[in-house]
């Protein structure tokens, strides 16, 4: 018969070869679950890169997963008159303008807010955050019309200041919760030390809330240079649009170009990829801490 003391001695190995198991099976099933979310975030890019590279019987007739024949004649269909190329220059040139005054107006209007105690301060923080909440789809109208009675409609200034009314709130209201994060003794010792409070704001805040910053104009990049609502409104000539209102009007009325729709994706998707790929350290270093200091 079993002893007392060899059941004693048992029960720890029986824990531990139970927590192992347990461990082992808890890490199976995470990887099981990214390797799912992985392949449902990248299947529709993959898709889009192989489409883009088929011959259109294979797209209409014969859908695989990998083309028989790869050929590029979606990309020269697209590319030959240069119209894209010109959409692809205007977007670059309005998500850029307006990355940079967002980023530079917002960062006066967080600061304010966060460091100053004035009236209806609580009061216009509220209202920036009831901005940002308004969709789209209730302002395209009124703001085309306040963009037609200044002469600006058709034109990348028009879009570029219709584009800032959405991405001033969202800029203002999160760096506000980087610049929470900045230490106040950091600026009071500064300004002992000679600085103004704008030059504290420069010296001190911006660059200790850099990722933040970068994090910001990432995404307010991104909001303008997919946006098509406001410039399927207010662009009608070919010459001023923009990479997602060029890739609408390739469809004519019932037919989809699926070839020169996915090669213009694909294109369109590059300046991105590109610029998350150089600021990712920046995105995750600033999501990370305005999640937490926020």
């Amino acid at each position: 018969m079993t002893s007392l003391a060899e059941i004693a001695s048992a029960a720890p190995e029986n824990a531990n070869a139970a927590a192992r198991r347990r461990f082992i099976m808890g890490r199976a099933l995470s990887y099981l679950a990214l390797g799912i979310a992985v392949l449902l975030v990248l299947f529709p890019i993959y898709w889009m890169i192989i489409t883009s590279l088929k011959l259109p019987r294979e797209i209409y007739r014969v859908p695989s997963l990998w083309p028989k024949t790869f050929t590029l004649d979606n990309f020269v269909k697209l590319l030959a008159d240069g119209q894209f190329l010109l959409a692809i220059r205007n977007s670059f040139i309005v998500a850029s303008i307006v990355t940079v005054i967002s980023v530079i107006i917002s960062s006066f209007a967080a600061y304010s807010m966060v460091r100053f105690r004035y009236r209806f301060r609580g009061v216009i923080g509220r209202l920036i955050l009831f901005a940002y909440l308004t969709p789209g789809s209730l302002l395209f109208i009124p703001l085309s019309i306040v963009m037609a009675q200044l002469k600006l409609g058709n034109s990348l200034v028009g879009l570029i200041l219709v584009y800032l009314t959405f991405s001033l709130p969202l800029a203002t209201w999160l760096l506000q919760g980087y610049f929470r994060g900045v230490p106040r003794e950091l600026e009071e010792q500064g300004m002992i030390d000679g600085l103004s409070r704008f030059g504290a704001l420069v010296r001190i805040v911006l660059p200790l809330s850099a990722p933040g910053i970068a994090a910001v104009a990432i995404f307010t990049f991104t909001g303008a240079w997919n946006e098509l609502l406001f410039a399927l409104v207010l662009i009608t000539s070919e010459s001023q649009r923009t990479a997602p209102l060029a890739l609408n009007y390739l469809i004519t009325s019932d037919v989809l170009p699926w070839g020169p729709l996915m090669a213009g994706a694909v294109i369109s998707s590059v300046p991105l990829m590109v610029l998350y790929f150089i600021a990712q350290r920046f995105m995750v270093a600033g999501m990370t801490e305005g999640s937490v200091k926020g």
